[in-house]
C-alpha cells in the first residue's frame, strides 16, 4: 500500500473508528500523510502570502479547516495504536503530563503490537497478512506439534538408560 492508501484508510474508512486495533504502519503512515499535508499547504500559503496577504491568509484559513478536520481521524488512530499494545484510548491523556507524558505516549506508538488477539480484537498484521502464515500460527510451522528423534526413533524409550559405571568420572 502506498501512503495515500494508508491516509486514505484511517481518513475515509476509520474517520471516527475508536475500537479495534491499527498497527504501527497505519498510524506512522498517517501522521507522515497528515505532515505532509500540513507543509504543502504552509508552502502554498507563504507562496502565496508573498503575492497577496489576502490568498496568503486564505489559504491559512483552509489550513485550520484541515487541521481541525484531521482532529478527529487522528485521536482515532491514536486510540486504535493503543489499543494494540493492549492498553486504553484513555492513555492518549498521560500526553498532559509534562516532559514525561509525551515521551511515555512516542514509546506506546513505536511500541510493537500485541501479537494475536487481545481484548480490542485480533491482531491487525495476522489479518492482513494472512492466517495461514506460519508465523502467525501458535503451532510449528512444518505442521507437527510432537517433538520428533532427530535419529529417526519412533519409538520412545520406556526404561531408564543404564548407569553409568565409569570409574574415571
Amino acid at each position: 500500500m502506498e501512503i495515500k492508501d494508508w491516509f486514505l484508510k484511517v481518513v475515509r474508512d476509520n474517520y471516527a473508528n475508536f475500537e479495534g486495533r491499527a498497527r504501527r504502519k497505519e498510524y506512522w503512515m498517517f501522521m507522515l500523510a497528515q505532515f505532509i499535508l500540513i507543509l504543502a499547504l504552509v508552502i502554498v500559503s507563504a507562496i502565496f502570502y508573498a503575492i497577496s496577504s489576502t490568498l496568503g491568509s486564505l489559504i491559512y484559513g483552509i489550513i485550520g479547516l484541515v487541521s481541525l478536520a484531521l482532529v478527529i481521524p487522528g485521536l482515532a488512530v491514536t486510540v486504535r495504536r493503543l489499543h494494540d499494545t493492549n492498553k486504553s484510548g484513555w492513555f492518549i491523556l498521560v500526553s498532559l503530563i509534562p516532559f514525561v507524558g509525551g515521551i511515555y505516549l512516542l514509546y506506546l506508538e513505536i511500541l510493537e503490537g500485541d501479537k494475536g488477539p487481545n481484548q480490542y480484537g485480533p491482531d491487525p498484521k495476522a489479518v492482513e497478512n494472512g492466517t495461514n502464515h506460519p508465523f502467525n500460527q501458535a503451532q510449528d510451522p512444518f505442521g507437527s506439534s510432537q517433538p520428533k528423534d532427530p535419529f529417526g526413533s519412533s519409538q520412545t524409550p520406556t526404561s531408564t538408560p543404564p548407569a553409568d559405571n565409569d570409574p574415571f568420572a
